[in-house]
């Protein structure tokens, strides 16, 4: 397993890969940061940690949006504070374990801040 150091919102981190993941990991770090980025500037929340757990729920919503056959107005928009997100295909069983995976590596993220979820 390779070990690679990433940036989020500003702070170092050093995660575990699998071989030949990095460019899923870093495609998923920059999702993540992006998103934890769009909270912090919105000005509403200042904590690292309620800025980390509303990301990961958006993130999640998102993922939730394209398992859905119907498409329904998001809620996700105005409660967290990130902007409109239409939902958009179909979600897969990696994408699943993409989300696991992410909210595992914030939970080892945030060590002793506490779980996410």
């Amino acid at each position: 397993m390779k070990q690679l150091e990433v940036q989020i919102m500003g702070q170092a981190y050093l995660l575990g890969c699998p071989d030949g993941g990095e460019s899923r990991l870093l495609e998923a770090v920059e999702k993540v940061d992006t998103a934890m980025c769009r909270i912090r500037d919105g000005g509403k929340v200042r904590a690292r940690d309620r800025i980390a757990v509303l990301a990961a729920l958006n993130l999640a919503f998102d993922l939730a949006d394209k398992s859905s056959d119907t498409v329904q107005a998001p809620v996700h928009a105005a409660s967290f504070g990130t902007g409109d997100h239409p939902a958009q295909g179909v979600q897969t069983p990696d994408d699943r374990v993409l989300l696991a995976s992410l909210l595992e590596r914030l939970d080892v993220a945030l060590g002793t801040d506490g779980r996410l979820l």
